[in-house]
């Protein structure tokens, strides 16, 4: 079980990187917002990084990892909701969100 946790963990990681990625050269939110590529992308990789949680929630429910609810609900509002996906929500979790996530998805994957 250990072993598809990691497996989980390093492909929301990866999910993280690419959105660092898409996003490097992207300073504001109406820059952000212009871009409707850079928003398809990311919100894809919040989709997976959803799914991902969700799969990681089922294996190991208490698993350190803050808002991991939260994370997967943004999934299905993102492919459920599409019509009402707000683009600044989105921003923000791309700005204060996701750091955070990273930041304790390498610490969990350090620890074990």
């Amino acid at each position: 079980m250990e072993k598809q946790v990691n497996k989980l963990l390093s492909d929301v990681l990866s999910c993280i990187s690419r959105i660092e990625q898409f996003t490097e050269e992207i300073r504001v939110f109406e820059e952000y917002q212009a871009n409707a590529l850079v928003q398809n992308a990311v919100e894809r990789n919040v989709e997976i990084i959803g799914e991902a949680m969700n799969s990681l929630l089922k294996i190991s429910p208490d698993i350190n990892i803050t808002s991991a609810r939260k994370i997967v609900n943004t999934r299905y509002l993102l492919i459920h909701g599409y019509d009402s996906v707000d683009t600044a929500t989105v921003w923000v979790i791309i700005r204060k969100h996701i750091p955070v996530l990273k930041e304790e998805l390498s610490r969990l994957i350090l620890t074990s």
